[in-house]
C-alpha cells in the first residue's frame, strides 16, 4: 500500500494530495449570493468570499458557486473601489440560491428596502439560508426573518436593533450560526463565520486545510512550515512543543528520536504517546512528513536542483528523496515542479 500523509501536515499539503481530495465525500455544489449595498465593507465581503473560493481549491470538485448581486450593475465599496455585479437584485433568482448574504458596512443606510425585503422573504419560503455581514442583518430583521434567532451585529447598531426588533436575540459573539441564519459583527469576523459554514457543509478536514492557507498569520510567530492546528493549540505539552521546534530547526540534518527525547527531557515512549495524541502520527513519521512538506515548498518556490533540495531536506540520496516524494504526493518531484510552473 502506498504511503500518504497521516499527521496534521496532511491539511497543510491537501491542495497537492489528489488521493485525499478524491476520497472526500461528494457534496452538491451550493449557490451563494452576496448582495452588495453601496458602501458595503470590502474587507467583510472579501473575507467571506475567500473562505469559499479557497474551499473550492481544496476540493477535487467545486463546492460553492459565488454570485455577486447589486442593486445596479456596479456597486461602490466603503473603500471607493467599484465592483461589477454578476446580476441586478431585481434579476436575482433567489429561490435557486442555497445561501444569500447581505453585505453591510459602516456607511450603509439602514432603512427599509422593499425589493430586498421581498427577495429575502421569497428566499426564506424556499428554505434558503440567510445571512448578514457587519450590519447587513438589519435587512433580515426588517423583513421579519430574524425573530427568535441569535444575531451578531456591529456594536454601533446594537441599541438601534434592540429598539426596532425586540424579538431578535442579539449575541455578544463576533459571529453566529443559528439554524438557517448566519451573521457577523464586523469585517474581521466574516472569514471565521464563513469557515464555520464550510465546516457545517463539508466537515472538519476541509476547513482545517482552508485554515492552513488563510489563518497562518494569526500566529504570533509565523514559521516556515506553520501548522495552524498545532501552532495555535494552547494545550500542547511543553515537551512536545520543544520536540516540534527541534524538528523544524533541524530539517537538513535530522536528529535521532532519542536525541529529541533527551532534549525534551522525556522518554522516547512518552514522546511517541504525545505525538500520536496531538499530531496524529509517530515522531519519526511526522519528521518525514515535515521534511517532505519543506521539499514541496522548495520545489514550488525556488530553482534549486533536486539534489540540493534533497540535501536541504535531510535525505541521504536523491533516489531516496524521489522515492519518498512520489509515495506521498503520487508524482515525481520533477514532474510536480513542471506542473506547478505550467499551471
Amino acid at each position: 500500500m502506498r504511503s500518504s500523509f497521516e499527521s496534521v501536515l496532511k491539511d497543510k499539503n491537501r491542495l497537492h494530495l489528489e488521493r485525499v481530495r478524491r476520497d472526500e465525500p461528494v457534496v452538491a455544489k451550493r449557490r451563494v449570493a452576496f448582495v452588495l449595498l453601496d458602501h458595503f465593507s470590502m474587507m467583510a465581503f472579501t473575507g467571506a468570499v475567500d473562505a469559499l473560493v479557497t474551499a473550492n481549491l481544496m476540493s477535487a470538485l467545486p463546492l460553492y458557486e459565488v454570485l455577486v448581486v447589486g442593486v445596479e450593475d456596479v456597486v461602490v465599496s466603503d473603500l471607493g473601489i467599484v465592483i461589477s455585479a454578476d446580476c441586478r437584485l431585481a434579476e436575482l433568482q433567489e429561490r435557486q440560491q442555497q445561501l444569500i448574504v447581505v453585505c453591510g458596512g459602516l456607511r450603509v443606510p439602514l432603512q427599509p428596502h422593499p425589493l430586498l425585503r421581498a427577495k429575502l422573504r421569497s428566499a426564506d419560503h424556499a428554505g434558503t439560508m440567510l445571512g448578514g455581514l457587519w450590519n447587513g442583518a438589519y435587512f433580515l430583521a426588517e423583513a421579519g426573518l430574524l425573530d427568535g434567532y441569535d444575531c451578531a451585529f456591529h456594536p454601533d447598531g446594537r441599541s438601534m436593533m434592540t429598539e426596532l426588533f425586540p424579538r431578535v436575540r442579539l449575541s455578544r459573539h463576533s459571529f453566529v450560526l443559528d439554524r438557517e441564519r448566519i451573521a457577523c459583527a464586523g469585517a474581521s469576523s466574516s472569514l471565521d463565520m464563513m469557515l464555520a459554514v464550510v465546516k457545517r457543509d463539508c466537515g472538519d478536514s476541509l476547513v482545517q486545510a482552508v485554515e492552513e492557507v488563510l489563518s497562518c498569520d494569526k500566529l504570533q510567530e509565523v514559521m516556515d512550515v506553520s501548522v495552524v492546528a498545532v501552532d495555535r493549540d494552547p494545550t500542547l505539552p511543553q515537551p512536545l512543543k520543544l520536540a516540534l521546534e527541534l524538528m523544524h530547526n533541524n530539517i537538513d540534518e535530522p536528529l535521532k528520536m532519542d536525541e529529541i527525547a533527551a532534549c525534551a527531557e522525556i522518554s522516547v515512549r512518552q514522546l511517541e504517546r504525545q505525538f500520536c495524541r496531538h499530531v496524529n502520527a509517530t515522531p519519526s513519521r511526522y519528521y518525514l512528513e515535515l521534511r517532505l512538506t519543506r521539499a514541496r515548498q522548495l520545489l514550488q518556490q525556488t530553482n534549486k536542483s533536486l539534489a540540493d533540495i534533497a540535501v536541504a531536506c535531510g535525505f541521504v540520496s536523491i533516489s531516496h528523496f524521489r522515492r519518498c516524494f512520489r509515495e506521498f504526493f503520487d508524482i515525481a518531484p520533477g514532474c510536480f515542479r513542471a506542473g506547478v510552473r505550467k499551471g
